[in-house]
């Protein structure tokens, strides 16, 4: 399969709540320098995409509220390339609305889905993995997840139970998944070796992504695949805008990945991270000697240990006694948290009235 065939799409239409307040609902984190590399993630993303397939073939799948951010952070990509969800209603009717485009693009599109906001360490093994599930799916009528070996019974991914036995070469079946399972079950799957996290970063030809979505979300695929001739032309902004909200709001792991019987998982071992929370954060961000990850100005620390701390680089940070907590300082809001508590912040932003905070 050559690069010809091979297209990425990238989802980058979420809020990003769970990182409040430096991601808002006006530029969600994807837009934002949250690794303080000078690079935006979604520019990170993107770039790293290039290493697999050219730029006209890498298409960012967002929220219509957001194509504006989408040009100005990727100027490279043309009005076709970015498609403008007028509801969010999940993954599953996203998916297959790239893959109808795709579809109607390039019959033997090869595609690889991924989110916008991962932290991928080896980027080198990352590239060479897909390129070897995109080899597999080339030849095999294959649904393909990512799996990644877990590090720790942690109960917020959702996990992938494999065949050890190889379907070819490093490829796996999948037996079955697991959505965040409790911390006892968690122990359990990490002590069997039989369990790898859902990465969420899938890797199938459109054709049969889309037979399978016939078959197990008709609903959904009957519902965009109606405007099939519309794909790639004027006329598709108007059929998606209409016919889009209509769909049902269901992610793809419920919609097709739990169902089809093709399934199968690539074990990985590219260093990853779905930087889901400013714990998350914290944990693959560099950090001084007392635990602490700095993106800030001065700092005047005493007895402050393993911490996220999130300021600008013109306000001096005075802190005595602090443990495990995030502070971020994004001007308008000042958010100070305990870490372990971190899942509690989306309550909060519940109970908070005014939008211009949110």
């Amino acid at each position: 399969m050559t690069k010809h065939h091979t297209y990425v799409a990238i989802m980058a239409g979420g809020i990003g709540s769970r990182f409040w307040p430096a991601s808002r609902s006006a530029r969600p984190k994807q837009f934002l320098d949250i690794l303080g590399t000078g690079k935006t993630l979604l520019r990170s993303t993107y770039e790293r995409f290039l290493r697999l397939c050219p730029s006209d073939n890498i298409f960012i799948v967002t929220n219509e509220q957001y194509t504006g951010l989408v040009k100005e952070q990727l100027p490279e990509l043309t009005d076709n390339q970015i498609l403008a969800e007028p509801s969010r209603n999940n993954t599953a009717p996203c998916i297959t609305y790239t893959a109808l485009k795709l579809q109607q693009l390039d019959p033997n599109a090869n595609m690889v889905v991924a989110p916008s906001d991962h932290i991928i360490l080896d980027e080198t093994q990352f590239i060479a993995d897909l390129e070897e599930c995109l080899a597999f799916t080339a030849s095999n009528h294959a649904l393909l997840t990512l799996g990644i070996q877990p590090s720790r019974p942690d109960t917020g991914y959702g996990y992938i139970h494999f065949d050890k036995n190889s379907a070819g070469s490093n490829i796996r079946k999948v037996l079955r998944f697991t959505e965040k399972p409790p911390l006892d079950q968690a122990q359990a799957f990490l002590a069997s070796g039989d369990y790898l996290w859902n990465a969420g970063i899938f890797i199938w030809k459109a054709q049969s992504a889309l037979e399978a979505l016939a078959i197990h979300s008709p609903d959904t695929y009957q519902i965009l695949a109606a405007g099939a001739d519309c794909y790639n032309t004027p006329e598709e902004a108007a059929f998606i805008r209409r016919a889009y909200p209509t769909t049902p709001n269901i992610s793809i792991d419920y919609a097709l990945m739990e169902k089809a019987d093709n399934v199968y998982t690539l074990p990985a071992h590219f260093g990853w991270s779905d930087l889901g929370t400013w714990a998350s954060l914290h944990a693959e961000s560099e950090k001084d000697e007392s635990g602490n990850s700095i993106n800030a100005g001065p700092c005047q620390l005493e007895q402050v240990s393993n911490c996220l701390l999130r300021l600008p680089k013109d306000k001096l940070l005075v802190a005595k006694g602090l443990e495990d907590f995030i502070i971020v300082d994004e001007g308008d809001v000042l958010l100070i948290w305990p870490k372990s508590e971190e899942q509690a912040i989306k309550q909060v932003l519940g109970r908070i009235g005014d939008e211009a905070f949110l």
